[in-house]
């Protein structure tokens, strides 16, 4: 397994799904999963994508610029991601940096265990 593949395909994945449904997420997520958005931590995969789902927007295009992982305890993995957010309807796109930290299952996939997203105001 080579993980700069793994980590690669695992961003396309959730940032391809997060633009066109959200809710699609929920299968990346575990009970034990938290997510820190701007601070708020909110735990479990209903809840996370609960949260996702509410953000005040509709439609989202993310671009990653850059995608940096290291392999971590018990097989998991982390990948951290920069890159840039534009909502609909916004002359700026916003930029961001985004934390994952990827675990194995049983079924030889990953889920997210701990996912840290914030803004990055310039």
């Amino acid at each position: 397994m080579d993980p700069d593949a793994v980590a690669k395909a695992f961003v396309e994945h959730y940032y391809t799904t997060f633009d066109s449904n959200r809710g699609g997420l929920a299968n990346l997520y575990q009970d034990g999963s938290m997510l820190t958005f701007e601070g708020q931590k909110i735990q479990g995969a209903q809840s996370i994508v609960a949260k996702l789902t509410s953000l005040p927007f509709q439609q989202c295009q993310h671009s990653i610029t850059t995608v940096d992982c290291q392999p971590s305890g018990a097989g998991g993995m982390l990948v951290f991601v920069s890159g840039t957010l534009q909502l609909a309807g916004e002359q700026h796109a916003l930029k961001f940096s985004q934390m994952f930290h990827l675990m194995p299952t049983q079924q030889g996939s990953f889920y997210v265990l701990n996912d840290i997203f914030r803004l990055n105001y310039t």
